[in-house]
């Protein structure tokens, strides 16, 4: 089998044909900071009148594609791709919006070290010796606050409230 052509090597060739014969004009819009390529073909008719939606891609400038993980690609750049944005990035937006996360982590940092100490200080308050309370009823009741009880039930109407009555001994 010496002499054959390699699975990648005859997929680029048949790209290579069906880009000449498809007339397919694609576009440089960019690279990003890794070195990718990302094009643009605008929407078209074939010459048996079909019409082919536009396309977005990028070419990988090292890794082969199916190599790419989450974060590989500048968000900016997948936006763009996934055509949830229409304009491609520049390069000043990119480094912006990563100066802008970098920032964020910072600070989310920050707040993590505080709550931390707060945590901590808390775990110590909770090791001390509670503070004894007096509790003299509920602020509901009629009597809450009177420093001493009537005997007599007072009723005014809709608001009635008992006295402290205690039955009287039996003679």
């Amino acid at each position: 089998m010496s002499g054959g052509v390699s699975g990648g090597g005859l997929r680029a060739r048949l790209r290579a044909l069906w880009s000449l014969f498809s007339k397919e004009a694609k576009q440089h819009v960019g690279t990003d900071q890794f070195g990718n390529d990302y094009y643009y073909v605008p929407e078209r008719r074939t010459w048996l009148g079909q019409t082919i939606r536009e396309r977005r891609f990028m070419e990988a400038r090292n890794m082969k594609e199916v190599d790419y993980r989450e974060g590989d690609i500048p968000v900016e750049w997948e936006a763009w791709i996934r055509k949830t944005r229409k304009s491609p990035p520049t390069i000043e937006e990119i480094l912006k919006n990563e100066k802008h996360r970098e920032d964020i982590k910072i600070k989310i940092k920050d707040i993590s070290e505080k709550e931390k100490l707060q945590i901590t200080d808390s775990n110590e308050m909770h090791d001390a010796s509670p503070v004894q309370i007096q509790i003299k009823g509920h602020a509901s009741a009629p009597d809450f606050g009177k420093s001493d009880l009537s005997e007599d039930p007072t009723s005014t109407g809709k608001t009635f409230q008992p006295g402290s009555w205690l039955p009287e001994k039996k003679k």
